[in-house]
Order: structure tokens, then sequence, then C-alpha cells
């Protein structure tokens, strides 16, 4: 097995977004396979005793186990690292693995992290129920709001943590100014880029330390199989996180590995095709109920900072419509084309009612303080026909009397 020219990161580095999805992180076997292979192995064996104790104490390079190290997992971790323009990368086995896990590796009993309150449920859940569980505190705070996480911060404050655009709301941060804010006081930020991935919106360049991710979404882009990443600064990656990964077994299968390293040679082409089909059905809803939540649309609060700090707005937005729970259920349910899931980025287009889906392990209160309703709709567009999405969301509307 040897690496390609590809790896020395001198000449990595040079290289444009699209072509380091496509060739960053490539390892060759001796076959010269074009795609990379699978390395499906739990251990490895040694040429002598002395080997494998050198290698366990990191005096030489090399596989030792595959809960530490797979050369397919770390051709996925090495390629990612490139798209973001970080030192190094970890990848997990999903999305939930990476975000717990970043959080559980940089805090200790006694320290205090802040939250933007607009977030994933399983997130929140985190926050608010399994860290005070291990001495760590938590404050949500309204992450458009400066003087909120201003004011939030606490002599043991170790953590910003956002999403950006969060799940569902479509809130929007401004990660520089945050990340200015967090930066006067020693504060690491971490930011969940899944909605946007590094092909529309790069955290590390606005000042950010560390960007994670469910790999499961866009990054795959076929609802194929579950992975997470955290990359950023090699200090943290390798001497914090990875610790801890290694230890308590948070590891990414070679397959599922494989699966989104082939996800990722197409990224650009779907994040920015599915992104022009949103605003485009986002824009033709807007005629047809009362609010719709896309930061690409004018109407969106915070337009002008998603224009500055992404290429493009996404694939994933919401909308509400009159009658709440019972209203969006219908409408789900007179789908004909678009899918009911609680899955986002895949090339099928996808809705779901997050108050009972992926917001339902988090109370009513914290729901309604995040702006997540009742008749609140979450769709991820695909690949589709846009014209088949609007005709099949029209035929839903209509038959619910919307």
């Amino acid at each position: 097995m040897k690496r390609t020219t590809g790896q020395d990161r001198t000449i990595t580095t040079k290289w444009r977004a699209a072509t380091r999805a496509v060739r960053g992180g490539t390892w060759r076997s001796e076959q010269g396979e074009t795609s990379e292979a699978i390395y499906m192995t739990s251990g490895y064996c040694y040429d002598d005793a002395e080997t494998v104790a050198d290698r366990f104490a990191g005096k030489i390079p090399g596989m030792t186990y595959s809960r530490t190290q797979n050369p397919s997992v770390q051709m996925l971790e090495e390629r990612i690292a490139l798209m973001e323009g970080a030192e190094a990368c970890r990848c997990m086995a999903s999305g939930m693995a990476a975000m717990s896990s970043v959080m559980l590796a940089a805090l200790s009993a006694g320290d205090h992290m802040v939250i933007a309150k607009a977030a994933f449920g399983p997130t929140r859940w985190v926050t608010d129920n399994l860290l005070p569980r291990f001495g760590i505190a938590c404050t949500a705070v309204d992450g458009a709001d400066l003087n909120q996480w201003r004011d939030a911060i606490q002599p043991n404050t170790k953590l910003f943590f956002f999403e950006t655009p969060a799940n569902p709301t479509m809130d929007i941060v401004d990660i520089r100014a945050v990340c200015d804010i967090a930066h006067e006081r020693g504060i690491r930020v971490v930011v969940d880029n899944a909605f946007a991935t590094s092909a529309l919106q790069k955290p590390l360049e606005l000042g950010a330390d560390v960007v994670a991710y469910a790999a499961t979404k866009l990054m795959d882009g076929s609802g194929r199989t579950l992975a997470g990443a955290v990359a950023g600064d090699a200090n943290f990656i390798n001497t914090v996180l990875h610790p801890y990964i290694r230890n308590t077994g948070n590891t990414l299968s070679p397959f599922n590995a494989w699966v989104v390293l082939k996800g990722l040679e197409t990224l650009d082409l779907r994040a920015q095709a599915q992104s022009a089909a949103a605003l485009d059905v986002g824009a033709w809803l807007e005629t047809r109920v009362p609010r719709v939540l896309h930061p690409g649309l004018p109407s969106h609060p915070q337009h002008a900072l998603v224009q500055a700090q992404m290429k493009a707005a996404g694939s994933i937005f919401s909308f509400e419509v009159d009658g709440g729970r019972e209203a969006a259920m219908a409408l789900l349910n007179a789908l004909e084309l678009i899918d009911i899931s609680n899955n986002i980025g895949d090339a099928k287009s996808l809705m779901t009612h997050p108050a009972s889906t992926t917001h339902s392990s988090i109370s009513p209160e914290t729901r309604a303080a995040m702006g997540v309703t009742e008749g609140m709709v979450r769709i991820s567009v695909g690949l589709e026909d846009v014209q088949d999405l609007k005709d099949d969301l029209d035929q839903a509307l209509r038959s619910v009397g919307l």
C-alpha cells in the first residue's frame, strides 16, 4: 500500500476545492486501483515483535488496530481535512458520535459551555440532559444575538457550540463575530456545518477552531450510511479528541468510510444543484403558505449575513402551515413524490415534522423556545425535476385545504 503523490501536502494544498474532493486522501496498493480500496480488517500483522511495540509506542508510523487507525477511514479523514483547510480530522460512527465526542473530549466536570438554542434535537438532549450528569453546565442563547453570547460567558466557559444554518429553524449565526467574542476569552468554537458542508461554507476560514459533521447527510448524499467527522487544528484533534475516540470506540467502519469517500467526489455538484432547486421551491412556497424559513430568500431576517458567509443557502429549509400538527401531518400524508423521512441531504427529496421526529426528544417548552412549532415541516430538496416537486407540494396542499 502506498500513498499517491497527491498525499504530499505541498501538492494537495495547491489543489482547488473540486480537485481535493476527488483526489485528496487517495492511497493505492500495489494493485494500482483507481477507486479507493476498502480495508475490511480489525487488526494488522507485523514482521516482528519489535515493530508492533514501536508502533504502539508511537516511535514509528503504521496501523495497530482498526479502532485506532484504518487505511479506508484515514483516507476519508485526510480528504475532509483538505477540503476544510484543516490540519487534521477524525471520523466517527455517526454525526451524533461526532457532536457528543467533541463536547465530552473538550470539557471536564466544572466546565461551562454556551450553545445556540436552535439546534438538532439530540444535540440539545446531550447539552441539556447528559452533560449536567457529569458536572458540565450549559447555557442556551439566541445565536443571532451577539450580546447574549457575551453575557453567557462565565469564568469557567470553555466552549461555544452552534449550528448555522440551524436545524430546523434555519437560524443563522455570524461565525466571525461569535468567534471573535470567544477568542477574546480563550474559548474554543465548534461549528456544526452539516447543513452546508465545505462546499457552501468554510467556518474555519471565518475563525472557527473546529468544524463538526454528520457526514451521513450531504457528504454521502444518497442516504446510504452513517458517519461523522470533526476537523480542526492538529493539537486538538490528535491530543484531545483522538484519545477519547480511541478509548471509547466511536469508530467508523471501513465500508462506511468508503461510501462517504465516493459521495465527496460529487459533493460540490450536488450541493450547488440542490441549493438552486431549494431556492426555487422556497420562493414558490412563499405564495402558498404563511411562512417560509429559507435563508436564501430575501424574506429571511438574516439574508444579508447568509450572502456574506455562504456560497449558497443549501438544500434544506422549513415552512409553516396553519392548523398545527394535524395539518402538518395531513400534508405529509398527502405527498406522492416526496418521501416522508427525517433524513436530509439525500438525492431524493424528503420531508418531516420536526416536533414529532428530530426534536421529539426535547421538551415542548424547549421546542417552543427554539421556534420549532407544531405546524412546522422541514424539506430537504433533492435532485428531481423542480417542477415535479412543486406539482407534488401543490396537490398535497390543495388536498388538505391549504
